[in-house]
């Protein structure tokens, strides 16, 4: 059968998958009513499209950071891809390349930084890092992945401890045995005989504490999870460069807000001062450009990117990212937006109450 939407990859991954790997990949938190509302709230959203525009170009390339990216539709961070198809992260970096996309590096990647950079050298590369208790090792990890040519930090600020996953739960998952640092390791540090450290997120890492990171490095710093416009002036007012609006894909605390519903008031707190991204429940082209209607610079996706990985490796990851490019520049031509600084508010038609 011809995969022919994200929603396709889904159910084929499904069959493809054992039990206990798809419910890690689909974990939702609780009772995941906010997994659910990340998606159903898209489809809520009207669109006013402008007719009788010349539309015979249309153009989806943007910037991230000042760098160019063929289309506003990126990968977001997920854990241990070698879950879903043996090469792992490496397939995940070499279809980001070959799309001209940006990948953000999971710090639980089950591939070491070295081969992830060594399957896709001229990739563009952010890390997510998780901070831990131990500063030394995040002085180190950020020292690796500026060393690989990683072009930004992304911390990861809504887990201080992780949510109650219930599925991983019954099916006696333990992520605290999965969550070390084996993988992340150096080769060098690989071939030690000494243990690998537990690498849970620290629950202490506040506000306080970003001057540290941003003494240790000069990459910009996006933060992963902001949903309110309180810690969105909070991050402008700490020199950040970027805010990827996020739920963690509803794995965290249940019942916050939809990404998009919560991705308006970030926006307008900031007040264009940073870059503003998103993700949480983007599955087609009209989702994407609702959220970058509504002011994302760019949408991220997750577990989509694990479907296709799951279907076809390297080659099922980039049809998901054809698929997503392929839909945007459709919409986008019926909606009469030639390129994406086209696409503003006017294109939004909320529900009635």
């Amino acid at each position: 059968m011809s995969l022919v939407c994200v929603a396709d990859f889904e159910a084929h991954a499904q069959e493809l998958l054992s039990k206990s790997s798809w419910d890690f990949i689909e974990g939702e938190a609780d009772e995941g009513i906010t997994h659910k509302e990340n998606i159903t709230a898209f489809k809520r959203i009207r669109l006013r499209p402008r007719y009788l525009r010349d539309v015979s170009e249309v153009d989806t390339r943007t910037t991230i950071q000042g760098q160019e990216i063929s289309a506003p539709v990126c990968i977001s961070p997920t854990a241990l891809h070698s879950m879903v198809w043996p090469d792992g992260e490496r397939s995940t970096a070499r279809a980001a390349h070959e799309a001209n996309v940006c990948y953000i590096t999971s710090t639980y990647a089950s591939c070491t930084l070295e081969d992830i950079v060594a399957a896709a050298p001229r990739g563009f590369r952010w890390f997510q890092l998780y901070v831990q208790s131990d500063w030394e090792l995040n002085r180190q990890l950020i020292r690796r992945v500026e060393a690989l040519g990683f072009k930004a930090l992304v911390i990861t600020v809504d887990v201080p401890i992780i949510g109650k996953r219930r599925w991983n739960i019954r099916n006696q998952l333990n992520l605290e045995a999965k969550v070390k640092l084996t993988d992340l390791r150096s080769p060098e540090e690989r071939n030690s005989t000494q243990s690998s450290p537990t690498s849970l997120p620290s629950a202490s890492f506040c506000w306080n504490d970003l001057s540290l990171l941003q003494s240790m490095t000069q990459l910009p710093i996006i933060l992963k999870g902001i949903l309110t416009k309180e810690d969105a002036e909070l991050a402008v007012k700490h020199n950040v460069q970027g805010i990827l609006v996020s739920n963690h894909g509803g794995r965290q605390l249940d019942e916050v807000p939809a990404s998009i519903d919560a991705l308006t008031e970030v926006v307008a707190a900031v007040k264009g001062k940073v870059e503003v991204y998103m993700d949480g429940g983007v599955r087609t082209g009209n989702d994407v450009l609702k959220a970058l209607a509504l002011g994302a610079k760019c949408v991220f996706i997750g577990r989509p990117i694990l479907w296709g990985l799951a279907y076809k490796g390297e080659h099922g990851v980039k049809e998901v990212l054809n698929i997503l490019k392929t839909e945007l520049h459709r919409s986008m031509t019926l909606s009469g937006c030639r390129s994406v600084t086209e696409i503003s508010p006017d294109l939004i038609q909320f529900p009635r109450l």
